[in-house]
């Protein structure tokens, strides 16, 4: 990696970055250029980034190429662009795919973490001046939800990045940055699990483990977990699944078998697959009354939900949520708290740890089933 010299301005700098050049095609390791940060910009040294879901989805469907993945990611300040004043070159941080501005009507109502400034970025570009801060031979390269962390070093919003303990080991906190969050969050903040109640959990990868977990801290007396993978049920019940359901082995619709075994249908399900049909599937599965039923995931296809109106004339009811409605800047210090004061399990979700270099590795472990979180660690 070539730098600047110390000179108070940042310069671009040239690092490896593993870019994709089309949908589903191996990621191939490139030089890249990387800009100095802008106005209220920072640039981070990428420590380690995690592997999750929407990476596979958006890799294997979307169709802006050439383009830089990862968005679970941890590392340390290297440079600030002018205006930035929370931050300062050496700061642990978490990069996060939706930013809090703390200035805008959502950031302000506290009913929302759906910031209106930094909500999720969807055109490959930077928020502040819609361009991008990468790119090989002069050419731009795409951001992915911009933070694009499948590179050594990468540029993300200030108000898209959280300070955090510089204790806390950042190979497993950048877990916290996406999937394990949004499940707890998806448990506590938009469910609001009491105990006592039953729980149904459709999918079992790092979120549906993470919403289980924040179940059973909250007291749930029965969690039911359902997933195609058989070798998920005993890892399931580390994190609180109390039953376990593989739905390819039933002769008779999941509702059925989840209203029997929870004399009626559960208080709350939860989808964290992906799949717009499971979210009917989990509607059905709770409670008439007071049944909800919360989708997490994000379908590669087929994105409208289907449901019979008499569902929601029962009193069902269906939620969404991005991040497991946490704000980052103002919630995610205490969920990394809970963590190293061993309140919450997060290492137990690292299944693999690979170098850059085995980012391909990692894809096609994420794709078999076989993984629940690949961290993958810059070269030293």
């Amino acid at each position: 990696m070539s730098s600047s010299s110390s000179s108070e301005q940042p310069r671009a700098i040239t690092c490896k970055a593993a870019v994709a050049w089309r949908a589903g095609e191996p990621l191939v390791m490139e030089e890249v250029e990387v800009s100095p940060p802008q106005p209220l910009e920072i640039r981070i040294k990428v420590v380690c980034t995690s592997l999750c879901r929407s990476d596979l989805s958006a890799w294997e469907s979307q169709s802006l190429f050439p383009r830089i993945f990862g968005h679970e990611a941890a590392g340390i300040v290297e440079s600030i662009g002018e205006g930035v004043t929370e931050f300062e070159k050496g700061d642990h941080v978490l990069a996060v795919f939706t930013g809090e501005c703390g200035s805008c009507r959502h950031c302000l109502s506290g009913k929302s973490n759906m910031c209106q400034v930094l909500g999720m970025e969807r055109k490959g570009l930077m928020h502040s001046d819609q361009k991008t801060r990468f790119s090989i031979k002069g050419k731009p390269v795409y951001h992915y939800c911009a933070v694009s962390s499948f590179s050594e070093y990468t540029v993300v919003h200030s108000g898209c990045a959280v300070k955090v303990d510089p204790l806390a080991p950042l190979h497993k906190i950048c877990l916290l940055s996406c999937g394990a969050a949004a499940g707890l969050g998806a448990a506590w903040n938009v469910a609001d699990v009491q105990k006592g109640s039953s729980v149904v959990v459709f999918g079992l990868g790092t979120v549906g483990l993470s919403v289980a977990q924040g179940a059973k801290l909250r007291g749930a007396a029965q969690i039911i977990g359902v997933d195609i993978n058989p070798a998920k049920a005993e890892q399931a019940k580390t994190f609180g699944v109390t039953d376990f359901i593989n739905s390819n082995d039933l002769s008779e619709p999941i509702p059925q078998v989840i209203k029997r075994m929870t004399g009626g249908g559960a208080d709350f399900s939860f989808e964290c697959v992906g799949d717009t049909g499971v979210a009917t599937t989990a509607l059905q599965s709770c409670s008439d009354g007071w049944g909800m039923t919360v989708t997490l995931g994000v379908p590669k296809v087929k994105p409208e939900v289907s449901a019979h109106y008499g569902l929601f004339l029962s009193g069902k009811s269906l939620k969404g949520t991005l991040f497991g409605g946490w704000k980052p800047k103002s919630d995610l210090p205490s969920l990394i708290e809970m963590y190293m004061n061993k309140e919450i399990m997060i290492d137990e979700l690292v299944t693999h740890n690979l170098g850059l270099d085995d980012i391909n590795e990692a894809f096609e472990l994420m794709r078999e089933g076989k993984c629940l979180r690949c961290v993958l660690h810059m070269p030293k």
